[in-house]
């Protein structure tokens, strides 16, 4: 007979009724915990008029605004358009390197944090799962604030000086993060899993590595697709906060074009409504795409 306190995954034992393990019943998510895609749901949801208001609003502000200034809304989207190579080349292109070496740190760095979780040694265990609750449940931009004031900005290996660009460091501390999230991603993906090809595996005497990286994981990719690309979005999103910081992206390089051309109040919504127009664009296929992929991967039962 089975000893009482063994563990038994997707088993749960009732001491008042019987000391046999009884089986769950198997509960599947289609792509990791809805929360995963609560923000490409937002993106997505939002109705087309609320769009056209918006656009509107941002149209007709700054004429009512630059009607009572010499400096004209022509002025304005002609200084814009001077400046576009600057602002497009040097500043958002900026922003994507940014949000891909990030996503690429903080989705290695997760992965192996989230199989950490599921590991069988405690020790191990119990360190990914204080280290994913402690990065997924910190402010963002206080980690950026902590690893660019404690990273040093260059490093001495015997002769040899390497220097560390500001944007960087803004990588490592987006990736903080985004570890965090991808570890618990990974881990929710893992567990969905019915326990049937678990005991499956074990019957073929295959290895715990084997088990997880031949049977579980292959599983488990569509399944982190989607809410790895929503994550994604909301880092792309995300990357214009390291401008507090002297990163020269597209908002700290719109406010150096601002100022070049004397700091005209008028001069603030094209500027940052460009971005926003860049941002919104480049995000939001992103979204649409992730609750297609969703649905595409989605466990029917």
């Amino acid at each position: 007979m089975l000893k009482r306190f063994q563990k038994i995954p997707g088993a749960s034992s009732f001491t008042k009724q019987t000391d046999l393990p009884v089986l769950l019943p198997y509960q599947a998510n289609s792509s990791g915990h809805p929360v995963d895609l609560r923000f490409s749901r937002w993106l997505t949801s939002s109705s087309p008029w609320l769009m056209i208001v918006l656009f509107l609003f941002v149209s007709l502000y700054p004429i009512v605004v630059m009607a009572q200034s010499k400096f004209t809304i022509e002025d304005a989207f002609y200084t814009l358009w001077r400046w576009l190579p600057f602002v497009v080349g040097s500043g958002f292109v900026m922003n994507l390197l940014i949000s891909f070496f990030t996503m690429l740190i903080g989705t290695t760095t997760g992965i192996m944090l989230g199989l950490g979780q599921i590991s069988l040694l405690s020790p191990v265990r119990k360190i990914s799962w204080f280290t994913t609750q402690l990065f997924r449940n910190s402010p963002w931009l206080v980690l950026l604030f902590i690893v660019m004031l404690t990273f040093p900005f260059e490093i001495e290996i015997g002769e040899r000086i390497i220097s560390i660009p500001d944007w960087m460091k803004a990588v490592f501390g987006l990736s903080l993060p985004i570890m965090a999230n991808i570890s618990e991603v990974v881990r929710g993906a893992v567990q969905s899993v019915p326990t049937g090809q678990w005991e499956a595996s074990e019957s073929l005497a295959f290895s715990r590595t084997q088990t997880i990286w031949k049977i579980i994981l292959p599983q488990c990719f569509k399944r982190m697709i989607p809410p790895w690309m929503n994550w994604y979005a909301i880092l792309t999103m995300a990357t214009p906060l390291v401008s507090l910081l002297g990163v020269e992206e597209i908002v700290t390089l719109s406010r150096q074009a601002m100022e070049a051309e004397d700091n005209h109040p008028e001069l603030l919504i094209p500027f940052f409504g460009f971005a926003l127009f860049l941002f919104f664009i480049y995000c939001y296929p992103i979204a649409r795409w992730t609750l297609k992929l969703e649905e595409r991967y989605s466990v029917k039962l």
